[in-house]
């Protein structure tokens, strides 16, 4: 998707080989009209799969999310990372482990969101080792629901995230793939 490249390539910032920095247009700034354009994109590529439902993880998952789901005329849920007083019931949860920030999260969704039989489409903001989306995908398979596929804003496709997740067979979809930010420059695969 070249307009998200643009983005990246304009207001991207690397700060090692390993972290980019986005948060002018995407996790903390949210660009809306680039948000509203991945979620068309988003259910362009996977609206032949009849899905239900739009699962993502709080918080930079939930703007491309929100626009998938508005798309396809689905609801939306998210995992929490934060127990609150709200989140009652029974739970579906998962262990997921942050690269980024360094910490082991619980991820949460109350039981009552998710059915047996559902389609789910897996959305979030970026796709490095992959712990995100397994811990989702966990999630979704506890309530007896079904992954269709995984879409990912952002790929760093230098990391094994992609390849884990193919290999325990699940489709993914990236919209820009970053194949290296070495020397502070971020080059793409396409």
């Amino acid at each position: 998707m070249e307009q998200l490249k643009q983005q990246i390539r304009e207001h991207g910032v690397v700060l090692s080989e390993q972290v980019l920095k986005v948060d002018a247009f995407l996790n903390h700034q949210i660009d809306p009209v680039l948000m509203q354009r991945i979620g068309a994109e988003f259910a362009r590529r996977f609206r032949d799969q009849g899905i239900d439902k739009v699962v993502t993880i709080e918080v930079s998952g939930i703007a491309p999310a929100l626009m998938t789901a508005l798309a396809l005329g689905v609801p939306l849920v998210f995992a929490r990372k934060q127990q609150s007083l709200t989140l009652t019931g029974p739970l579906l949860s998962a262990q997921v482990y942050s690269f980024t920030k360094q910490v082991q999260s619980t991820i949460a969704v109350a039981a009552s969101h998710l059915k047996a039989g559902e389609r789910v489409l897996i959305v979030d903001d970026f796709l490095a080792h992959g712990q995100a989306a397994r811990g989702l995908a966990d999630i979704v398979e506890q309530a007896g629901a079904r992954v269709v596929g995984i879409g990912i804003v952002i790929e760093k496709s230098f990391q094994p995230g992609r390849g884990e997740l193919e290999r325990l067979g699940y489709r993914v979809e990236s919209l820009a793939r970053v194949a290296s930010l070495e020397g502070g420059e971020v080059r793409f695969i396409d």
